[in-house]
C-alpha cells in the first residue's frame, strides 16, 4: 500500500535510466516484466525504453508498428527536443498504433504495464507514452453451458471484458448506449464496465450502482460475485438481489428495459440491476417462442415454485400431525408403509434432502458425462436401496424426487439455490408446529420479500404496487404478445417519466 502511494507521487524523469531503475526496484524479482532499450535511426540517435509484461502483450504489433517505425523514421535533427515537440513527433507521426495515451507519473505507468499495455520512455522527455498492446490467450465465444436454449442465439460472454462489451454493442447499435469504465481492487485493479442506455435508464438506479461500486474497498475482485455481494441491499437475505447471466441477448434485453449491466473483467457473467422476484422466473426463450406456449411454460414454472419450497414440509406436517387430511386409503397406505420405518417423517425428509444435495453437488464437480451418470444412477440406487432397507418410505422418495425435478424448472440457478435452502427451514417448522408452522414461515417469508429491495427498487414489484404499476403485471405470470410490449417497465421510470405516462 505504501509503494502505491509513493509511486503515485513520483513524476517521470527526463533521464530514462532513472525511470528504469525506479521500475526495476518496484518490479524486483518479477522476471516477466521486460525492459528493452532501443535507439532511433538517423545521425543523432534518441534513446528509448520499452517496458511490458511478457505474455500479456501482442509483441508483433509493437515490433512492427512502434519499434520499427521509431528506429527508421524518427529524425531527431529536425526537432528542438523539447518535451512537447518530442512527444508529439513520436506519438503522432512515428507510431502506427491507434490507441496511445500520455502518462505523467510512475504509478500510471505501473497500472498500464500490469494491464497488458506497453509503456515507452524517451530520453529528455518527462512523460511516458502508453502503446495499446493488450493481447493474451482467451477462450472463444461459446454457448453458455448453464443457460442453454432450444431457440435463440448460441454466443456467450467470455472472460475478456472487451468481448463482453462488443457482443452487447452488436445487438444495440445505438449511440446512446454508454459504457463507463472503473477499476476496483487495491491490488487486482480489476476493470469494471457500467453499461446503460442514456435516455431510458433509471437515473436513481444508475447513481446508486455507481456510488456503491465507487465505495468498494477491497484488495482484489476475482469474480463478479465479489461485486454482487458488495453492492446488494441486504447481505443476510437468502434471495439474490442482482441477476447474473452469460447471455448477450439477456443483457441487451435488460438494457432496453432501462436496467444497468455491470461487466467485470476475468469473468463471463455480467450483473443486472435492479433484479426483482419476477425477473428470476423469466427466461430469454420465453420471448423467442410463440406467446401461447411461452405462457404455458411460465405458468408451469410458477407451479414449480411452491413445490420446491413446500412439498417436503407438507409431507412432514400431514403425516406427522394431520393424517386425517389424507383420503382414507392413502392414509392407511402411509401408515402401513411407515410401520417398519424407525425414523420420524421430519428426519426421513431431512436425510433424503441432504442425500439429494450431495448427489447434486457430486454431479457438478465431475466431468459432464460422468456427472450426469452419477446423478441418475446415484439417485435410483440410493432411493431403491433405502426403501428396501426400511429406512424411508416409497412416498418420501416420490416427494423428494418431485421436489428435485421442480427445482430444475426455475431458470435462475441462484434463485433455485435460495429456494432449496429455504426448504430446510420449512421442514423444521413443519416438524415442530405442523401446518401452523408452515403458515408462520410463509408469513415471515412474505414480509421479508415485501421489505427487500434491489438498488432501491422493491423486490416484489409490481405485486406490491398494484395500483401504480398494474400494467407491469402483463409480463409476470403470463407473457404478452410482442406488439403489446412497447413500454419499458413502469417501476424503472423516474418521476418525470411517470408524470407523462398514462396508467
Amino acid at each position: 500500500m505504501n509503494n502505491k502511494s509513493n509511486s503515485a507521487d513520483i513524476k517521470i524523469d527526463k533521464d530514462i535510466n532513472k525511470n528504469e531503475q525506479e521500475l526495476m526496484t518496484i518490479f524486483k524479482n518479477a522476471d516477466d516484466i521486460i525492459f528493452r532499450k532501443i535507439e532511433s535511426g538517423g545521425n543523432q540517435r534518441l534513446k528509448m525504453l520499452l517496458v511490458y509484461v511478457d505474455g500479456m502483450t501482442t509483441k508483433d504489433s509493437i515490433s512492427e508498428y512502434a519499434v520499427a517505425m521509431l528506429m527508421d523514421n524518427l529524425d531527431i535533427q529536425r526537432l528542438e527536443q523539447s518535451d512537447a515537440e518530442l512527444q508529439n513527433a513520436v506519438a503522432r507521426t512515428s507510431i502506427a498504433i491507434t490507441e496511445i495515451q500520455v502518462l505523467k507519473t510512475i504509478q500510471e505507468c505501473i497500472d498500464k504495464i500490469l494491464s497488458g499495455e506497453t509503456v515507452l520512455f524517451l530520453e529528455e522527455c518527462s512523460k511516458g507514452i502508453m502503446l495499446s498492446s493488450r493481447g493474451w490467450p482467451m477462450r472463444g465465444v461459446q454457448e453458455p453451458s448453464a443457460e442453454t436454449l432450444i431457440r435463440g442465439a448460441r454466443d456467450g460472454f467470455n472472460e475478456t471484458m472487451k468481448v463482453t462489451t462488443t457482443l452487447i454493442r452488436r445487438r444495440i447499435r445505438d449511440p446512446r448506449l454508454k459504457i463507463k469504465y472503473l477499476q476496483v481492487g487495491n491490488r487486482s485493479k480489476t476493470d469494471i464496465a457500467i453499461i446503460y442506455i442514456e435516455d431510458i435508464v433509471n437515473k436513481t438506479v444508475l447513481e446508486t450502482v455507481e456510488k456503491r461500486i465507487n465505495n468498494i474497498d477491497i484488495d482484489a475482485v476475482l469474480e463478479s460475485s465479489y461485486i454482487e455481494e458488495m453492492i446488494e441491499d441486504d447481505v443476510y437475505s437468502p434471495f439474490p438481489q442482482l441477476e447474473n447471466t452469460e447471455r448477450p441477448d439477456a443483457a441487451a434485453s435488460a438494457l432496453l428495459e432501462g436496467r444497468v449491466v455491470i461487466a467485470v473483467d476475468n469473468t463471463p457473467s455480467v450483473l443486472i440491476a435492479p433484479a426483482i422476484f419476477v425477473s428470476f422466473m423469466q427466461s430469454s426463450e420465453d420471448y423467442y417462442e410463440r406467446w401461447m406456449p411461452s405462457c404455458l411454460t411460465r405458468m408451469i414454472r410458477y407451479l414449480a415454485l411452491p413445490i420446491v419450497m413446500l412439498l417436503p414440509a407438507l409431507y412432514v406436517a400431514v403425516t406427522q400431525y394431520h393424517p386425517n387430511m389424507l383420503p382414507t386409503q392413502l392414509a392407511l397406505y402411509v401408515a402401513a408403509s411407515r410401520a417398519n420405518v424407525p425414523f420420524p417423517p421430519y428426519f426421513e425428509a431431512l436425510i433424503m434432502e441432504l442425500v439429494m444435495e450431495l448427489v447434486r453437488e457430486a454431479s457438478l464437480r465431475i466431468t459432464t458425462p460422468v456427472g450426469s451418470t452419477i446423478g441418475l444412477v446415484g439417485g435410483l440406487v440410493i432411493g431403491q436401496a433405502s426403501v428396501e432397507a426400511g429406512i424411508i418410505t416409497p412416498l418420501a422418495v416420490i416427494i423428494v424426487a418431485l421436489t428435485a425435478i421442480a427445482s430444475f424448472a426455475i431458470p435462475s440457478y441462484n434463485f433455485s439455490t435460495s429456494l432449496r435452502m429455504i426448504r430446510f427451514g420449512f421442514i423444521l417448522l413443519a416438524s415442530i408446529f405442523g401446518l401452523f408452522g408452515i403458515s408462520i414461515g410463509l408469513c415471515v417469508l412474505l414480509i421479508h420479500l415485501c421489505t427487500l429491495k434491489s438498488c432501491g427498487v422493491p423486490y416484489m414489484t409490481p405485486f406490491t404496487s398494484f395500483v401504480e404499476n398494474r400494467k407491469d403485471l402483463r409480463d409476470t405470470v403470463i407473457r404478452p404478445r410482442i406488439k403489446n410490449m412497447v413500454h419499458k417497465p413502469r417501476y424503472l421510470q423516474f418521476e418525470k417519466e411517470r408524470g407523462k405516462t398514462n396508467v
